[in-house]
């Protein structure tokens, strides 16, 4: 497996440039370089039918949303729907920072598309992210039919710490204790917070994001050690992952999440769920959102667009 000759540029840029690691910076100038970092490596935004910035309450509580559709009118029809939320290490990122992302998702889907700006860390340690995120959810439901949104076609996903989100929103779910979900989208998603897996040891020069990043992450995160093991935190230890809905999860091979997300799969596919995974093994942990830089990128939202399509709009997902 070698790394992709388009990421290979990439990388020998930023250490060109001397491009400051997460971990060496803090919370704050981490937000502030993941932003300029999109800005600069992603593509052009798409132009949609329709954004609208929201707000989920709850007893004085807010959460910011935002809501995406490919058309320019609630009056259309309810339209089956993806939650997202984004990745970050749950310390960075924001709804900006995915923006591109979700309008390429509702292009490629014809799906919406509401996108959760949870607390982040270490502000607002673990559980805070989780507690954002169920609120988020059950505001959503209870608001579907003036969004315009089909809850009998709704989907669940995110992208690294939001895929980690998005998980455990589906177990939650399962159980009984959120809303139903017909499908779930995990872009190379952090599963297994013990850093235990072999595919911390990647090595290439300049990645974005290595075992000291994660460590860095997880340290904000989590209150103690202990908590590593908490399915809510690491969703791979839940005791059983029966009865999930069906599963796209996205993986690259130069990533240091790579074989927590292989074993989530795994998992999922004992259980008897159906699952698909696009292995992009020359790519780095958050490509999707580096598609100027990178044109695997764009082939792989393309491949995402149809496979929501499929998971939600006409119910057509199979599974690998």
């Amino acid at each position: 497996m070698t790394l992709d000759s388009d990421t290979q540029k990439l990388l020998a840029w930023r250490m060109e440039i001397k491009a400051p690691y997460f971990q060496d910076l803090t919370p704050q100038q981490a937000r502030e370089a993941m932003a300029a970092a999109r800005k600069a490596a992603n593509v052009t935004p798409p132009e949609i039918g329709d954004i609208e910035d929201l707000t989920a309450s709850k007893s004085g509580h807010n959460v910011n949303l935002r809501y995406y559709r490919p058309d320019s009118g609630r009056e259309k029809g309810a339209l089956p729907f993806l939650i997202f939320f984004h990745g970050g290490g749950w310390v960075i990122g924001d709804l900006e920072t995915h923006d591109i992302f979700c309008r390429q998702m509702v292009l490629g889907s014809g799906c919406a598309v509401v996108a959760v700006d949870y607390r982040l860390s270490p502000e607002h340690k673990y559980p805070a992210a989780l507690e954002d995120a169920e609120l988020a959810v059950n505001w959503i439901f209870e608001n579907a039919d003036k969004l315009g949104l089909d809850t009998k076609r709704a989907g669940i996903g995110g992208d690294s710490a939001g895929g980690n989100l998005a998980a455990v929103m589906t177990l939650l779910s399962r159980d009984g204790k959120l809303p139903p979900f017909i499908f779930q989208f995990l872009a190379y998603p952090v599963t297994d917070l013990t850093m235990a897996r072999r595919s911390y040891d990647v090595a290439a020069e300049g990645l974005p994001v290595t075992a000291e990043t994660m460590e860095w992450f997880i340290g904000h995160y989590l209150n103690s050690e202990d908590e590593q093991t908490d399915w809510r935190a690491s969703p791979v230890f839940a005791k059983s992952l029966k009865g999930l809905p069906p599963a796209y999860i996205v993986a690259a091979g130069y990533d240091p999440l790579v074989d927590e997300g292989d074993a989530y799969a795994r998992r999922l596919r004992a259980a008897g769920v159906p699952v698909k995974v696009d292995h992009y093994g020359g790519q780095i942990h958050g490509f999707l959102t580096m598609g100027a830089a990178l044109p695997t990128a764009g082939k792989a939202v393309t491949e995402i667009g149809k496979v929501l399509k499929g998971g939600l709009a006409d119910k057509s997902f199979k599974g690998d």
